[in-house]
């Protein structure tokens, strides 16, 4: 298990109403007990691919820790159509029983406390089929453009037991994984961690890698088709990282002209956020049959292999077309959701913001402040404002749409402008992920360690643009040559943000709360609010 501190599922009073949520979804994100008494360390994972029935069959052998030993029953998590055969101990059968998507396991005794003990747990099926990888995700199973299988799996928001048994939350992580995968004769598969061995039987080929570090389910992936490689090394913060790049063979060419920006990523966000997270287990950029996902180690790509979002600037300002999307935005998520990873759905935002954040901040490295600004500020169109940013906790729930990207980063990005010192803002990240390194965490845990670490009252700031829907409006009066100004009252009470204002060629800034307030100013002229906040400006007459 990672560094955790004992995790309470509160329910804010934002959204419950809203949403009816079954049985099935308190099991699949919540604590239960049956999940609670025991930690898990390993996972040695295999799996053998049909690709031609698109089924699958396998075992996985977990390794765990008796953390409270009054319980004798047992949490796993399976989802429909896929099947568990049977689960062993010791070589003894063990009883089960299934309540959906969720599996039951009795134990004929108690576990000795603090003892590691493992079960064998036999499993096939037809395994979902992805409809809109990787957002409703599962298995892709697609052609390459010469015929050839082009096989990979995602399921971010399904979790990883749509295709294989394990303990499907986010608070409890494998110390470690071994993944043997079976594909038949003349595919290559790739999946997280380093290649330890190949095994080519008469018509398969087995492929094992290891992972040495601790790694979300979601994150495991496997990845089969007529691939090619080639690597490089990286000179990072914590010495030569790994680098390998596993395109179809006839993509290799364009593959390598584009994937030069992979170190200009790596030296911006080693910049930003610290050391990669996983020098151990080196880095992969994976084509895959789909846009993307953020698997650690094996971060998987379909970008077309040009610059933007599948040719698309989501800012509108042109900035966007500088960069890479997936590889950026993908791998950006090695730091936040893979290094620091949410406890519970609800928290995605930790996730998402962030990483939506690093976007700007490659631009910002690379192509410096002012573009990076213009950029951020360009995906507030995208911004819905249709709900909070955090979702529903104990049921597996992130909140409705875009805003844990687009307004999230715009709330770090307004939080920067508050801290008014880049450096330490840059210290802030670096320290986030030092901090938790290799954690999961909540939103709470985050925000005290930023108002910590800044000084700064942001309570009622968070609460502001996390947990409420609106964003702050500024109501003001121009008269003559004063600014009369206020927070309005859909505000919360306590909302404090001091402001940036530029007027008469010079910078000023202002501390307005929900009373009325005014500053005289040299002379009558325009005023521009700071546009870096994200805030709304009403002038009354």
């Amino acid at each position: 298990m990672r560094k955790t501190i004992a995790f309470i599922t509160i329910c804010l009073g934002v959204q419950l109403n809203a949403q009816e949520f079954t049985r099935q979804d308190s099991l699949r994100g919540s604590i239960t007990e049956e999940r609670l008494w025991w930690d898990v360390l390993h996972y040695d994972l295999a799996v053998e691919v049909d690709i031609d029935n698109k089924y699958i069959r396998g075992k996985n052998i977990m390794s765990y820790k008796v953390l409270d030993n009054n319980t004798r029953r047992m949490q796993i998590d399976l989802q429909t159509p896929m099947k568990i055969d049977s689960i062993l101990q010791n070589g003894d059968q063990l009883k089960f029983s299934r309540e959906g998507n969720v599996y039951w396991i009795d134990f004929p005794k108690k576990q000795i406390l603090n003892s590691k003990n493992s079960i064998a747990i036999h499993f096939q099926g037809y395994p979902k089929e992805a409809v809109r990888a990787p957002w409703d995700g599962g298995f892709s199973w697609k052609k390459d453009d010469l015929n050839m299988p082009f096989v990979a799996t995602s399921c971010q928001g399904l979790g990883a037991s749509v295709w294989w048994p394990n303990k499907d939350h986010m608070y409890d992580e494998a110390d470690s994984l071994s993944i043997n995968v079976t594909v038949p004769k003349g595919l290559v598969n790739v999946s997280n961690g380093r290649l330890k061995n190949v095994e080519y039987l008469e018509e398969k080929t087995k492929y094992h890698y290891e992972v040495k570090n601790p790694i979300n389910n979601y994150g495991v992936n496997i990845n089969i088709g007529n691939y090619t490689s080639y690597k490089e090394t990286y000179q990072g913060e914590k010495g030569p990282l790994d680098i390998s790049y596993h395109v179809l063979k006839q993509d290799l060419e364009r593959a390598k002209k584009q994937f030069k920006q992979v170190p200009m990523m790596l030296e911006a966000f080693e910049y930003w956020f610290g050391p990669y997270p996983f020098y151990e287990d080196s880095f992969k950029l994976v084509q895959v049959p789909y846009l993307g996902m953020e698997h650690q180690s094996s971060v998987t790509y379909g970008n077309q292999f040009g610059n933007g979002y599948l040719g698309r600037d989501l800012s509108g300002t042109g900035w966007g077309l500088k960069f890479d999307f997936i590889i950026v935005h993908e791998a950006g998520h090695e730091w936040f959701a893979n290094n620091i990873t949410y406890k519970d759905a609800a928290d995605m935002w930790l996730h998402e913001s962030f990483t939506a954040y690093s976007e700007s901040l490659y631009l910002d490295y690379h192509f410096g402040k002012e573009a990076a600004q213009e950029y951020v500020r360009g995906t507030r169109k995208n911004i819905e404002n249709e709900g909070p940013i955090i979702g529903w906790y104990g049921v597996n729930q992130p909140s409705k749409g875009n805003d844990k990207y687009y307004k999230g980063s715009n709330v770090i990005h307004t939080l920067r402008q508050w801290i008014d010192d880049d450096q330490k803002f840059r210290m802030l990240l670096r320290g986030l992920n030092k901090t938790f390194y290799h954690s999961t965490v909540t939103t709470s845990e985050i925000e005290d360690y930023i108002t910590g670490f800044t000084g700064l009252p942001l309570e009622v700031f968070f609460n502001q643009y996390l947990r409420k829907t609106n964003i702050p409006t500024l109501e003001y009066k121009l008269k003559h040559n004063k600014l009369h100004f206020r927070y309005a009252d859909d505000c919360l009470d306590g909302f404090e943000m001091p402001l940036k204002i530029y007027h008469a060629e010079q910078t000023q800034w202002i501390f307005p709360d929900k009373s009325w307030k005014s500053v005289t100013l040299t002379q009558e002229s325009e005023i521009l609010f700071d546009p870096n906040f994200y805030i709304n400006t009403v002038q009354l007459n």
